[in-house]
């Protein structure tokens, strides 16, 4: 892999991993583009994939910083493991994206081999891009008739300065572990994560702004774990590809990750998903096509 490969990769990871169209789709058609080989591609995709989780600590130091912050106080986690139903809305919202890591972990450990052997098909890609696409299109119609008018609990914690203090009343349990299902089926490429993560919390009820930052945050330890234990295991120094090119990869998808992360949360708030879906609908049919 040369080292401007890296780079056009590299932005093609950080800018699709936070918009709805598959990151892990995007890569396989990037090489097949460029001619790159599938070889050693696997510890490229992680460090690329460890890039754009480190522009989501950045994107979201405030509240990771809440989140840990309150895991310590009196009612926290480590404090209050005697009470657990007195948790604190730090404590709650991270057991939720704890439960939420689940289904995505069965699925690593059990399905690994199978997932890898589909990176290699992009006729898959295709077939998955068609289903990402009519995910966001049920899920953008499906939320106008979800909306419910706001109870006064919801309208007083929302006056309160501090987001965790509504995040327990944001999303449940169980939608959290639905919408983790949904980043487990999305391990497939041209399945979006972000998409499909983003799109099941939307069937399931949850405001736009809220699912956004939960699938981001999701997906943080993960990707983290699976980073780790590649440089545990030392595949990271039996790579072919050249640390320059690894290296130029990582910051240029960090980069457009930050950009892409910042433009997502803004754009979950007011755009219609249906259009990203259109986009997955042409780039499918380039696929089939040629």
């Amino acid at each position: 892999m040369e080292w401007f490969e890296a780079i056009i990769l590299g932005i093609v990871q950080g800018l699709t991993e936070f918009l709805p169209v598959s990151s892990s789709g995007h890569l396989t058609i990037g090489r097949e583009l460029l001619g790159v080989e599938p070889s050693g591609d696997l510890v490229f995709e992680v460090l690329l994939h460890a890039a754009t989780v480190l522009s989501t600590i950045v994107v979201f130091r405030k509240e990771l910083w809440s989140i840990v912050r309150g895991l310590f106080l009196k009612d926290g986690l480590f404090r209050g493991i005697a009470n657990p139903r007195a948790f604190n809305a730090q404590t709650d919202y991270f057991l939720k994206i704890c439960l939420s890591m689940v289904p995505v972990f069965i699925v690593g450990i059990f399905f690994k081999d199978e997932v890898e052997a589909l990176f290699s098909s992009l006729t898959f890609v295709a077939i998955a891009l068609f289903v990402t696409a009519i995910l966001l299109i049920l899920s953008d119609n499906a939320s106008k008739f979800l909306k419910r008018p706001a109870s006064a609990q919801q309208v007083g914690a929302s006056q309160l300065n501090t987001t965790e203090a509504s995040q327990k009343r944001n999303i449940s349990y169980l939608q959290a572990f639905i919408i983790g299902i949904g980043q487990a089926i999305a391990v497939a490429p041209g399945l979006s994560r972000s998409g499909t993560t983003i799109s099941t919390g939307l069937l399931c009820g949850v405001k736009r702004e809220v699912v956004a930052q939960f699938s981001f945050l999701m997906v943080l330890i993960p990707i983290l774990g699976e980073t780790f234990l590649e440089i545990v295991s030392g595949e990271m120094s039996q790579t072919s590809i050249p640390i320059l090119s690894l290296v130029l990869g990582f910051v240029s998808a960090f980069v457009s990750g930050l950009l892409a992360c910042k433009a997502m949360m803004a754009l979950v708030k007011r755009a219609k998903l249906t259009w990203f879906a259109i986009y997955c609908i042409i780039v499918a049919t380039l696929i089939l096509i040629f």
